[in-house]
């Protein structure tokens, strides 16, 4: 509970420094740019920037720039993955192309993504901190699209992906975004290459941690909290650790009712919550938790010759979003 509070309390800071910095004209095309910001998010990418920064004792304020433009980035990232995935909706509400049409929502991406190093070319850091910055965005932002097209590669191919090829593609579409708003956190309180590396390293297994545990709510999260149903990346085919695991365990009537299930968008409510039901009994509720910790505890590893609050913070979000269950 205390651990939700500060991200909360974090999230309030930044959402009023980006609402600062996502003004301007045609105003439809910032409302458009700040529709997800405005409806939700946990802000986890910017408090890891900020803790980053504290852990090496940085001064918040100036991870300030480089934690807004994490955050822009990544919504960046969700207005164009709901364009392509066709999604609807979004943090309860329509998506940005639903809401502004499909025109306005390519431009508010292509905002939030410009913003984004403009913010950090506006910092107070020094010309190299500042050229660091830029450096690694833009290689977590060509991470970032590598993922989303094995991702997309894997939805389209019928063979079924191994463990190894899912996690490279987790740590290029969700990590790298963990990974380097880790670094810049660092990068904006010392210029040793070690302390970066060790926060880096942080970030990218964290976001690992954080994937797999997406993956398993989406498979049997409870709809109530997570406003989807059931099952829901079973019906729509999703290549993701839990139902790899599953395929690859069940057996005989067990793999076949799994097999009916997964990406039929016609299947009945009752056939689907059979193959759920199926891999609840698989047991592979545990198994993805124990894939998910193994990277925590990677994660906690690379904190190893740190102390103090931040580092507190920064292990307890681990373990936030290892349990979580939305």
């Amino acid at each position: 509970m205390k651990k939700t509070k500060q991200i909360e309390k974090n999230a309030k800071t930044v959402n009023k420094y980006l609402k600062s910095k996502l003004k301007g004209n045609p105003k439809k095309l910032y409302d458009a740019a700040g529709h997800l910001i405005v409806h939700g998010g946990k802000r986890l990418r910017p408090y890891m920037v900020i803790r980053s920064c504290q852990i090496l004792g940085g001064k918040s304020s100036n991870a300030m720039p480089a934690a807004s433009a994490v955050e822009m980035v990544h919504n960046f990232t969700l207005v164009h993955d709901d364009i392509m995935d066709n999604d609807e909706m979004r943090h309860g509400v329509p998506t940005t192309h639903r809401k502004y049409g499909m025109p306005i929502a390519i431009l508010a991406g292509d905002v939030l993504f410009s913003k984004a190093y403009q913010v950090i070319s506006d910092t107070k850091l020094s010309p190299t901190a500042t050229t660091h910055l830029i450096s690694r965005l833009a290689k977590a932002c060509v991470d970032v699209c590598e993922g989303q097209l094995l991702d997309v590669k894997m939805a389209e191919e019928k063979k079924i992906p191994t463990q190894s090829q899912y996690i490279t593609m987790i740590g290029k579409k969700t990590a790298a975004l963990f990974d380097v708003s880790c670094a810049m956190g660092a990068i904006c309180a010392t210029n040793k290459g070690k302390d970066i590396s060790n926060l880096s390293s942080f970030g990218r297994n964290l976001g690992i941690a954080f994937q797999i545990t997406d993956d398993l709510i989406g498979v049997m999260g409870d709809p109530k909290i997570t406003k989807k149903p059931v099952g829901n990346d079973l019906r729509e085919g999703k290549k993701s650790l839990p139902i790899l695991m599953a395929i690859k365990l069940a057996k005989g009537k067990d793999k076949k009712i799994i097999l009916k299930a997964f990406g039929n968008s016609k299947i009945s409510r009752n056939d689907l919550n059979k193959a759920v039901d199926v891999i609840r009994s698989l047991g592979i509720e545990d198994s993805v938790r124990r894939q998910a910790l193994k990277y925590a505890e990677k994660a906690e590893k690379s904190l190893s010759k740190y102390s103090g609050s931040a580092k507190t913070e920064l292990i307890a979000l681990l373990d936030f979003v290892v349990k979580r269950s939305v």
